[in-house]
């Protein structure tokens, strides 16, 4: 690998907050009075020194930053952002001593990784975290190849800085030809403390959000829909106190994005020469933020989805859910510099970087695209195919109207009021049968409850009755299981854009028995009381979810939120599937939309205490855990 430098390169169009960014390029490096090239001389991407080998000496301090023309302290690993890319060899046996000189306690959590749950770094759950002064010796066998990552899971500690990547080379010949390898580590930075965010989002709805619709969109939202559909839905979203622009709770109005540790005016920076294949491993190690990344002029081809290895194939753009990883092949033939483009989901802000063949050859920065905004449909309320039948509710009420929860409270199906989805057993799966066509009935998917589609939605006839209380402000009437949406921002945009619906993974399903049971979930939350939790309960009051050592099960998830939810299981491997229970993909975090539900497989095959979460780290924090336990 060849030693990158981040260079410089202000715009003069950019805003004077992006300049102050630029100001600090090297972030901690900076700060220490070291040049931001000459500070490590083994670097494979600014800011992040890559260990290779076996055994590993990991040191958690405090380091002073200065990101935005403002000095401020961070939590660093070895004293980098991120911290170390770690090199490990499949089948080798690892040892990481991981030493802790701050004054509160911190833990590192291997994502994705395969191990025993005594080695998985989440304190409560694994063991009981790092104390301050002390040394923890993590050490197991590495039984996968791939792009993997690595972050504390001790408080708030992950929005400060403790991150890192880890690239696991295969046993065999890689399957994946490339010429050069680089790690894009996408992740987002506040000069407010993570205490201060998370009081905030809890005392003021919408504190983040500065791009709310306002007299020009109603303008041009008349234009395109007539004036009288357009002030319908500004009046239907007002009455339920929501804005259809509410996309990320955290935005570009305290965030600075950062590609792998280099502000957008920091502009990292890797080389190429013209005809050679570049391996981009792309991680997101942010807090809460989704990218949309593409790299203009350049085909991008992707060859694995969080670290296995899948079917190739080719798109301009792709959306990355917050612990994400994807990695693709680039073949840049002319001697030209191109952006590489991480826009947040939102707009309000990108993290940038160049791939260049001459230090001193920089590509123009695209255009930002326009601020998604959100259709009811997006939302599941009850919209027909047509776009019509809005249906009034008052999301200020812990009671929500019954019309709007899509069922009648006092015409529960009597076999499924009051029923515990962690227990309740399932028949198994009918591949479309002549009783179940295709397109008209439901496959009988465990944890679907034989529900209905219409027009290609599935109807919500039932939720847990733990959904209908304080906790919970919107519940679905219809979502889609679909995997070909792109999603909000991204429809019809002139770019092929990667979805699940394309992902093929090269090793199958770990095991081919069918499902005897389903956990149906549902993500839920009070965006007014920023309460988040699974079928409206939030951790401090949830019983664990229980599995069998060697079943396997199906896990429906339900998105009845406005936000797209990333959901990662620690321990074992979730087994995407199609609408019709085909294995699609193994992977270790899945991004459900609004307005839509996924499913997929766990094969239990690791006895221990499990965490089960939502990768925003506000959102886990506000109650959307649960612990898994395997025995």
């Amino acid at each position: 690998m060849n030693s990158i430098k981040s260079k410089n390169n202000l715009l003069p169009s950019q805003s004077r907050r992006i300049f102050l960014q630029g100001l600090a390029a090297g972030g901690v490096i900076t700060a220490l009075g070291l040049k931001p090239d000459t500070a490590f001389a083994a670097t494979v991407h600014s800011g992040a020194p890559e260990l290779r080998g076996s055994t590993f000496d990991l040191l958690i301090d405090e380091r002073p930053v200065n990101f935005t023309g403002q000095t401020r302290t961070a939590k660093t690993i070895n004293g980098s952002i991120p911290g170390p890319t770690l090199r490990w060899r499949e089948g080798d046996v690892v040892t990481l001593r991981v030493t802790n000189r701050l004054s509160e306690p911190t833990s590192l959590h291997w994502h994705g990784i395969i191990l025993p749950f005594e080695m998985d770094g989440v304190p409560g759950l694994s063991y009981a975290g790092i104390a301050p002064g002390t040394t923890f010796v993590y050490q197991f066998r590495v039984n996968q190849s791939g792009t993997y990552w690595y972050h504390s899971h001790s408080g708030f500690q992950e929005q400060n800085a403790v991150y890192g990547a880890i690239v696991i080379d295969p046993a065999k010949p890689d399957r994946v030809d490339y010429d050069r390898d680089f790690v894009v580590l996408l992740s987002d930075w506040s000069d407010s403390s993570p205490d201060f965010i998370f009081n905030r989002l809890k005392t003021g709805d919408g504190y983040y959000n500065y791009i709310k619709p306002d007299l020009v969109d109603l303008y041009h939202q008349a234009q395109k829909q007539g004036i009288d559909t357009a002030l319908k839905n500004r009046l239907m979203w007002d009455r339920m106190r929501m804005s259809p622009r509410d996309l990320l709770d955290v935005s570009g109005s305290t965030y600075t994005y950062l590609m792998s540790g280099s502000t957008p005016t920091g502009d990292w920076t890797a080389r190429f020469k013209p005809g050679e294949k570049v391996r981009l491993r792309f991680i997101n190690g942010s807090s809460m933020s989704y990218f949309d990344v593409r790299i203009p002029g350049l085909k991008m081809t992707v060859v694995a989805a969080d670290g296995q290895d899948v079917h190739p194939v080719t798109i301009d753009e792709f959306r990355m859910g917050v612990a994400e990883t994807l990695d693709v092949i680039v073949e840049p033939k002319a001697n030209q510099a191109y952006c590489v483009f991480a826009q947040a989901m939102d707009r309000s802000g990108y993290a940038r970087g160049t791939l260049t063949p001459h230090a001193d050859l920089r590509a123009p920065l695209p255009s930002m695209d326009p601020v998604p905004t959100l259709t009811m449909a997006d939302m599941g309320m009850g919209m027909d195919m047509n776009g019509m039948a809005h249906k009034a509710m008052d999301m200020g009420s812990s009671k929500l109207k019954p019309a709007m929860a899509g069922m009648d409270s006092s015409k529960l199906k009597p076999d499924m009021a009051g029923m515990d989805m962690n227990t309740a057993p399932m028949p198994g799966m009918d591949h479309g049968s002549a009783a179940n066509p295709i397109g008209q009935n439901p496959f009988d998917l465990p944890g679907l409850h034989n529900r209905q589609f219409k027009n290609g939605m599935l109807i919500i006839d039932w939720t847990p009755p733990t959904e209908h209380g304080v906790g919970v402000d919107m519940i679905a009437q219809q979502v889609s299981l679909s995997l070909r949406d792109p999603g909000a921002g991204l429809r019809n945009n002139g770019r092929k854009v990667l979805t699940y619906s394309d992902l093929r993974g090269l090793d199958g399903p770990i095991s081919k028995q069918e499902p005897t049971r389903g956990i149906e979930l549902h993500l839920t939350g009070n965006m007014n009381r920023y309460i988040w939790g699974f079928n409206g309960v939030s951790y401090a009051n949830a019983a664990p979810i229980t599995l069998n050592y060697g079943e396997t099960v199906r896990v429906v998830l339900i998105n009845d939120t406005m936000m797209n939810h990333p959901i990662h299981l620690h321990g074992m491997w979730s087994e995407l599937e199609d609408d019709r229970g085909n294995f699609l993909a193994r992977k270790h975090t899945l991004s459900v939309a609004p307005g839509h539900a996924i499913t997929y497989r766990v094969t239990a095959n690791a006895i221990g205490r499990w965490a089960y979460h939502c990768h925003l780290l506000y959102h886990m924090n506000a109650g959307m855990f649960r612990e898994v336990r395997v025995s």
